[in-house]
């Protein structure tokens, strides 16, 4: 028999579903810690740890909204169960800028939506992000282009990611070691970014799975 949740663990298991079904993805451990009034992120991971002990919640290491919810899990998806579902009737949103703090598929954040479907791309592709910038310009991402965009917890070292670093997003190529993660531009110009984990939220968006070019629907996957 699992045992009971104490009322603070059931604070923070409440704030997470709470945010899961507000918007579609669960909360930082700064975000945990800032809404239940913790003293550091260290608190809320403690209590992360004995919610995933009695079973309530899964905690992916290494990302930081790693938490699942088993329950969730076990459900059979539907038609209306996964992010880009109710978008692909429409065709792929594509994002424009990106409000700091805010949820990147929010709705004042879609210009406009692409007719290309998902399964254009491989892995699918849940939304398009419009390229600011030339710091990846090297491998072909241009100012202006449409990078898509599959929305995945699961990071290899070396592919093309869409990072959020204290509030502003980014695309570039990760690599980590231990605590360790630098995200590097394909362009001399630009220096790499580098994120000690310990002290630093970084969240991964997803992966760069194919480039529109200059957003006129002409697709190099």
């Amino acid at each position: 028999m699992t045992r009971p949740l104490t009322p603070r663990q059931q604070n923070v298991f409440d704030f997470i579903v709470k945010t899961m079904n507000e918007l579609g993805y669960p909360p930082t451990r700064a975000e945990i810690s800032r809404a239940l009034g913790f003293r550091s992120p260290n608190a809320a991971e403690e209590h992360l740890r004995a919610l995933e002990r009695k079973g309530v919640i899964r905690v992916i290491r290494g990302t930081s909204r790693g938490i699942r919810l088993p329950a969730q899990e076990a459900e059979p998806q539907t038609a209306g169960d996964t992010p880009s579902d109710a978008a692909s009737s429409q065709g792929l949103p594509i994002i424009g800028e990106v409000a700091a703090g805010s949820p990147i598929l929010a709705t004042e954040h879609i210009d406009r939506y692409c007719p290309l479907p998902p399964e254009y791309f491989t892995p699918r592709a849940d939304y398009l992000l419009r390229v600011r910038g030339l710091s990846m310009q090297n491998i072909g991402i241009l100012e202006g282009d449409l990078l898509a965009v599959h929305r995945t917890d699961r990071i290899r070292d070396g592919q093309i990611v869409v990072a959020r670093l204290e509030d502003e997003v980014t695309v570039k190529r990760f690599h980590r070691q231990g605590h360790q993660v630098v995200l590097e531009a394909e362009n001399p110009d630009f220096a790499p970014i580098e994120v000690d984990l310990r002290h630093q939220e970084l969240e991964i968006e997803g992966i760069g799975v194919g480039v529109i070019r200059g957003g006129n629907g002409q697709a190099l996957a």
